[in-house]
């Protein structure tokens, strides 16, 4: 029998459409905390002003204390600051350019699937480095928040900028659930689960779908988690080093 790894790049070389559903893991490798939801930075310490991280990331406290919800958005920007794609991020890219299909289901907020060059990236979460005036609509994108004050304003308004992140209590972006239920319908040969817990029903139901159909499943992560008995099969490392050697049997004539 062969290696789940060799067993991965087989079924990879077969596919024409593949689904990889990434998580804080993928970005563990460019130096990132793994976050426990948006703001898992303090998963072991209570944030000062003595609140949950829920209610202070939450869509309630930018409506009411934007002040506070800045603040541990920064701190989370700050985080991912000056971070760059990992092998993983980069082998995806690899696989877009040499697979007829290739899609990334995300719930990473970092922007390190764009840096690395990956193409139909649903962004289930948003991502960081889109902001918005929530009073006239004003779009524009920001590398980085270093030189941004907290909370910003609008130049056109004067109103409350935020990022495009979904927040404790919000509702997940309705375009990128669209593009998700119609790549789900179109169906996948191949469904890659990298990097995350699977907590969420919409992260975990594409796995699931696909394993009530027969479709190859594959998790990668170092961890167990609640779909890790269910899968076809378990690469059980961390996603730089996965991909690294997915690459390389992939290119292998003879896998």
């Amino acid at each position: 029998m062969s290696s789940p790894l060799l067993q991965t790049a087989h079924w990879l070389k077969r596919s024409n459409r593949v689904l990889i559903i990434t998580g804080a893991g993928i970005s563990a490798d460019s130096g990132l905390p793994t976050y426990r939801g948006i703001g898992g930075l303090y998963s072991n310490s209570q944030p000062e002003e003595g609140l949950p991280i829920e209610t202070l990331l939450s869509g309630l406290m930018m409506k009411t204390r934007p002040e506070l919800c800045w603040k541990y958005i920064g701190q989370i920007e700050s985080a991912c600051r000056g971070a760059l794609p990992n092998t993983a991020h980069k082998v995806i890219t690899l696989l877009q350019q040499t697979l007829p299909e290739v899609w990334v289901l995300t719930q990473n907020v970092d922007n390190l699937h764009h840096l690395a060059g990956n193409q139909n990236v649903i962004e289930i979460h948003g991502n960081l480095t889109k902001l918005y005036c929530t009073s006239c609509g004003t779009r524009q994108t920001l590398p980085t928040y270093a030189n941004l004050t907290l909370p910003p304003q609008c130049p056109q308004c004067s109103g409350l900028i935020r990022p495009e992140v979904v927040l404790f209590g919000e509702a997940l972006p309705a375009a990128a659930l669209n593009i998700l239920e119609r790549q789900l319908t179109l169906g996948f040969d191949l469904v890659l689960s990298v990097g995350t817990s699977s907590g969420f029903p919409y992260i975990a139901a594409p796995v699931l779908g696909a394993i009530s159909r027969g479709i190859p499943t594959v998790e990668i992560n170092p961890d167990s988690t609640e779909i890790s008995p269910l899968v076809t099969a378990r690469i059980q490392t961390t996603a730089a080093d996965a991909f690294k050697e997915l690459w390389s049997h992939f290119r292998n004539p003879e896998t």
